[in-house]
């Protein structure tokens, strides 16, 4: 159960976050959300799919992480094996919050940092501060706060962005069903990607304004990212290997 708190430099003075990667901190997951914002550098290294949000009816573009529900195929020894960490993942306990003020007697929004005090990444004994020893912000809150700062903003573009891409009928479902060895089988529910054949039937007039909300970029980048599939069955077929090499040893 999270016990979020907004951050302040007195309540939280001793606050500290590991680093590590692992699934004690709750790395071992499937896939994360993921962020437009973040789309350039995520397509280098992950496939980028979406799926929609059951209660509200939303899109949410995901980083495919693994092929089961707890399975992180780029976690390894206490490492992630990337050389970007998506914004979902490199967060930590962290989120933004809001607090209303009044400013010139009408209400306002303030966006405020929250910790979740529950998480398993936060500690007083080790790990990176979060304050300097006179109070000020440390070099790796003022990279939280620029993660979060992309988090927020993406979200709110993706929502505006995948229900213009749905309405042009370019969202639509993919069977990820992949025959991995004769022995294993993996497949994944749920997810949708951008269909390359309606993209490619849509006329100037719907391209020249999905350009200009800015929106076409990260359509390709969507559809690049797809190549990463081959790099997490790859592993996904070592690890089986090893697996099964470590069962016949035993036998």
């Amino acid at each position: 159960m999270a016990r979020y708190e907004m951050l302040n430099n007195i309540a939280h003075r001793d606050l500290r976050v590991a680093t590590g990667f692992g699934p004690e901190f709750g790395d071992a997951v499937g896939m994360v959300p993921a962020y437009p914002s973040e789309f350039a550098e995520l397509q280098r290294e992950y496939p980028i799919f979406l799926r929609k949000d059951a209660a509200t009816g939303e899109w949410q573009s995901v980083a495919l992480l693994g092929f089961e529900q707890h399975e992180n195929l780029y976690l390894q020894d206490g490492r992630w094996n990337a050389s970007y960490l998506p914004g979902a993942a490199a967060k930590g306990p962290f989120l933004i919050g809001f607090q209303e003020q009044r400013i010139d007697g009408a209400l306002t929004q303030e966006a405020v940092l929250h910790v979740d005090l529950d998480h398993p990444r936060v500690s007083a004994v080790q790990g990176e501060p979060v304050f300097l020893p006179q109070g000020g912000n440390t070099p790796y809150l003022d990279h939280i706060a620029g993660v979060l700062r992309g988090i927020h903003d993406g979200h709110a573009y993706g929502t505006q962005m995948f229900a213009t891409l749905d309405a042009k009928g370019l969202i639509q479902p993919v069977a990820l069903d992949v025959q991995l060895d004769p022995q294993h089988r993996v497949n994944v529910n749920g997810l949708h990607a951008i269909d390359r054949d309606r993209l490619a039937q849509l006329d100037g007039a719907a391209l020249a304004e999905l350009n200009r909300a800015g929106y076409l970029e990260g359509v390709y980048l969507m559809l690049a990212s797809l190549h990463n599939m081959r790099r997490l069955i790859a592993e996904k077929q070592r690890r089986l290997r090893v697996q099964d090499a470590a069962m016949s040893s035993r036998n």
